[in-house]
């Protein structure tokens, strides 16, 4: 006999199964190509009805599949190079060069930065430059369309479903719109922020100002750990902050190495 509020592990178990069956049967289904794109936001936008707004389900809708962005997240091989050729590849000196120009020239904003999260120029410089080439460059992918695509496909499909109801959150704020462009991964702004992180950590609503994005970026370090007048190399208390930021290794030595440079450290 089974008592009130005890299950034997065979029944525990299949109960558990149960659960995780309904909840896949009721789940919108993944796929790896555009085939199944439509359907799924139709079955998806079906889910997300009470968590996200008519409008922003209406923008969903408005998405096409992302070939670009498959492309590019199938395609990451600069993450595989060695430090160096990553920073020739990236341009390491010419971000030393004009992060040093920039920090003479907005001293008055990084001091005031520093002052608040506690995170020194430098670092700042270096995700900026490395990001967009200092907001030369921060990409031509409609932004809905991109993270909807990660999120319908099967590789990445739970994180950018996070990202996607985000994303939607966003759009009811005004801080995208269905017309927003930017990287190939849904990343927006001068330092390249995913929705949730915008939503986490942003300042002052959009990222395409220069103020807000440093501002929001110094905040996410500090979110992640960030320790006023710690160093920042591999090994010291802040390191893990900049790992927080991109989990690619060769990255991450070489916002802290830029980011020494342009500090003059």
């Amino acid at each position: 006999m089974i008592g009130r509020g005890y299950r034997t592990p065979w029944i525990a178990a299949a109960f558990a199964a149960l659960v995780c069956a309904t909840g896949a049967a009721n789940a919108a289904q993944c796929g790896n190509s555009a085939a199944g794109f439509e359907a799924w936001k139709r079955e998806f936008a079906e889910e997300a009805r009470g968590r996200a707004s008519a409008a922003s389900l209406s923008a969903l809708m408005g998405t096409s599949y992302s070939t670009a962005t498959i492309s590019a997240d199938r395609g990451q091989k600069s993450f595989k190079l060695s430090l160096d050729q990553f920073l020739a590849k990236r341009g390491g000196n010419t971000i030393v060069s004009r992060g040093r120009a920039l920090k003479a020239q907005n001293a008055a904003l990084f001091d005031s930065i520093e002052q608040r999260y506690g995170v020194p120029p430098g670092p700042l410089l270096a995700i900026w430059g490395m990001e967009t080439g200092f907001g030369a460059v921060k990409g031509n992918v409609n932004t809905l369309s991109a993270v909807a695509t990660l999120a319908y496909d099967c590789r990445r499909s739970a994180y950018f479903t996070d990202q996607l109801y985000a994303a939607l959150t966003l759009v009811d704020r005004g801080v995208l719109t269905p017309s927003t462009r930017g990287a190939a991964h849904g990343e927006v702004g001068h330092t390249q922020f995913l929705p949730r992180n915008v939503l986490n950590y942003g300042v002052g609503g959009s990222l395409d100002g220069t103020a807000n994005a440093l501002n929001s970026t110094a905040n996410f370090l500090k979110g992640h750990g960030w320790r006023a007048g710690a160093g920042y190399q591999p090994g010291e208390p802040n390191f893990a902050a900049i790992q927080g930021w991109n989990a690619a290794s060769v990255y991450q030595r070489a916002i802290a190495l830029l980011g020494e440079r342009i500090d003059g450290r």
